[in-house]
């Protein structure tokens, strides 16, 4: 028997308040969990009993027979923006921003725009969405646009992704106020910061939010998720994953895999790992964490990357830390994964403290940063650990 883990927090905002209690029998589909303040629903995404529920986590002995076309849909609502609200749509683009919320907002002067930047290097199951349903992609865009009063939209993409472009400029035919925007090739070209500024020509302030210049940004992923809910009533209880690096099947793309199904599983349906290897990230190269094989899918969940094994290093570490790469515990726990002693610590030369926490000023325009690395030198580092975009 299968366990499933379904965490309580797979959003922005506090954890859900389980509607479900141990020994209960549940659907796929099925509302299981909802939150006290900000935050989304959570479903079950197998049928199958409850086994266990913690602070942090419901967790679901699945049934040997699984269908995984047949689903508990949610119930009839009076508008889109309730039942994207129903479904516990997110930002599946990692953020995790309750959708509903943020689709409140409207913009009757600005824009929306469909996130297709597909950020992180490796990460291939937005271009594959968008090669193979752009259709529906723009059904979910005009969706938002009746949603947020915009009067018009673009697909912001890279024009690398060929067979995309190509098949958004098919689907778009006659569509007159939705507009490809191509974005430069450069990281982290997704940021909605960067959107705002290469799409709208407007520079937001650190912390600023896309809304105060009327502009409501979404992953493609998620317009995907709000078509389903507005369409066919389906609940967010599947997740499209990329699984990449050190296994057999290079950059994988599982689509629709249900939420909880553990990393392990995927791992085996790209073909197993190739050896030598090192540890499994839970995300994108840049932005991603340490898990295991028992890491589960969740709402945000983007990638299950193999690493090769980390090389020793004696040396004493600096690390140098960016928003948009790897946070301080990452690099820390990279540094310590080689054998190095971290015994220095500096900022990117971009980064403001905006609320407690530290924003990149300008994401995507790299300064140098000589004077950090001097100061890590000066600090006793002999080597760097580095999260910036460009170096």
């Amino acid at each position: 028997m299968k366990r499933i883990v379904l965490p309580l927090k797979q959003h922005v905002g506090g954890p859900c308040s389980p509607l479900v209690a141990a020994g209960d029998t549940v659907r796929r589909g099925q509302l299981i969990a909802i939150p006290k303040g900000l935050g989304a629903n959570i479903h079950a995404s197998y049928d199958g009993t409850i086994a266990e529920i913690t602070s942090s986590y419901i967790a679901i002995d699945a049934n040997a027979q699984q269908d995984a076309a047949s689903y508990v849909k949610i119930p009839e609502c009076r508008t889109k923006l309730e039942a994207i609200a129903a479904a516990g749509i997110v930002g599946a683009g990692g953020a995790g921003f309750p959708t509903a919320v943020k689709l409140k907002t409207e913009i009757p002067n600005g824009a929306f725009i469909a996130n297709a930047a597909e950020c992180e290097p490796l990460l291939a199951h937005n271009m594959k969405q968008v090669e193979e349903h752009a259709q529906q992609l723009v059904r979910g865009i005009k969706y938002c646009m009746e949603i947020t009063k915009a009067p018009q939209a673009y697909i912001a993409i890279k024009p690398k992704h060929k067979k995309a472009v190509i098949a958004l400029v098919k689907a778009l035919l006659n569509e007159s106020h939705i507009d490809i925007f191509r974005l430069p090739d450069m990281y982290p070209a997704g940021d909605e910061r960067v959107i705002v500024r290469e799409v709208m020509g407007i520079e937001l302030e650190p912390g600023q939010l896309p809304g105060t210049v009327g502009a409501c940004i979404d992953n493609v992923e998620t317009i995907k998720h709000i078509v389903e809910a507005i369409e066919d009533r389906k609940p967010v209880i599947d997740k499209d994953v990329t699984v990449s690096g050190r296994v057999r099947q290079k950059e994988s793309v599982f689509v629709n895999v249900p939420i909880g199904t553990p990393a392990k599983e995927l791992l085996e349906r790209a073909g197993g790992y190739i050896e030598p290897h090192g540890e499994i990230v839970v995300g994108g190269p840049q932005t991603g964490r340490a898990g295991s094989e028992a890491a589960p899918v969740t709402k945000t969940s983007g990638a299950f990357l193999v690493a090769m094994p980390f090389p020793q290093e004696t040396r004493k570490a600096g690390i140098l830390i960016c928003e948009c790469g790897g946070s301080e515990e990452r690099l820390t726990h990279v540094a310590e994964s080689m054998g190095a002693e971290v015994v220095a610590k500096e900022m990117c030369k971009r980064m403001v403290e905006v609320d407690g926490r530290y924003r990149c000023g300008l994401p995507g325009i790299c300064p140098g940063q000589a004077e950090k690395v001097i100061a890590l030198k000066r600090a006793g580092a002999q080597v760097l650990v580095i999260g910036t975009c460009s170096e």
